[in-house]
């Protein structure tokens, strides 16, 4: 997080800089700011309109409704909000601003294909995210890298219709426009892989919080090697939330070298099975 702010203020400085005006990017700043405090607050509300999700109550799935109240319990949160998707795709996903308003969805096909202990693992996977307070840090992270691309695309216009632009000759205005010209090749590139970093970060976390809190970690990693196997995409999915299911919905797991690694949402499974089966 402290290198998005550094990253956040080299880009500022170069703008600032070359077109001699901080007045734009901090306009931009508290926009950006402003817009996905709103979004985090209602981020239960979208996450559930885009992955269609349906709720239920304890008497459509007594089972399931019990292992999440007793998980609950044994990790000192608040009973979530209880969801399920109509998808043959097994996976899952918990959202929610906090532990008080936060929900666990699970899909269809996740509730055919585990058995209790694996799906015992899978919630206390996603509870562990609620009581990580992921939601929080994801969101924090999404409103780092969106105000960078945001202010590296509004100032890519302004270049391009020549509404600003730097008044220096010389030595001092070659290099403002090198320094530009830096912020706006790496500076979405740079703000895409730190986010995307942190998500992965998050799921090992989570993956060792859940262990923890059943105190099977094969549980989950049966679990996992079954939804790796299984190779089933998801028939509804949306880029703006894969980040937040249990495994990615976009595309079958398999192995990709340490560059492609480099913009996985999730951690490759192998990986995440291996260090479960360790601790």
């Amino acid at each position: 997080m402290f290198t998005f702010i550094v990253l956040l203020g080299v880009i500022g400085a170069a703008f600032s800089a070359y077109f001699e005006t901080p007045t734009i990017f901090y306009m931009v700043l508290a926009f950006s700011v402003l817009t996905t405090f709103f979004s985090y607050w209602f981020s239960d509300r979208v996450v559930i309109a885009l992955s269609g999700a349906k709720p239920i109550q304890k008497q459509d799935d007594p089972p399931l409704w019990r292992m999440i109240e007793n998980l609950s319990i044994t990790a000192g949160l608040p009973m979530p909000k209880v969801y399920v998707v109509e998808d043959p795709s097994p996976n899952a996903f918990a959202t929610g601003r906090d532990p008080k308003h936060s929900v666990i969805a699970v899909t269809t096909g996740l509730r055919r294909m585990l058995d209790e202990s694996e799906l015992e693992g899978v919630l206390a996977h996603e509870l562990s995210h609620i009581g990580n307070r992921d939601m929080l840090v994801a969101t924090i992270a999404a409103v780092l890298a969106g105000i960078i691309v945001t202010i590296v695309h509004i100032f890519v216009r302004m270049t391009l219709r020549g509404g600003l632009g730097g008044n220096r000759r010389g030595n001092a205005g070659a290099i403002a426009l090198v320094g530009l010209i830096a912020a706006l090749i790496l500076g979405p590139l740079a703000a895409t892989l730190l986010r995307l970093a942190i998500s992965r970060s998050r799921e090992f976390l989570a993956d060792a919080s859940g262990a923890l809190l059943t105190r099977y970690p094969d549980g989950l990693a049966r679990a996992l090697e079954k939804i790796g196997n299984a190779r089933i995409p998801m028939r509804h999915r949306s880029d703006a939330i894969a980040h937040l299911w249990l495994s990615d919905p976009q595309i079958e797991e398999r192995k990709t070298s340490w560059f492609a690694k480099m913009f996985m949402t999730h951690p490759p499974m192998e990986e995440r099975i291996r260090a479960l089966r360790q601790q």
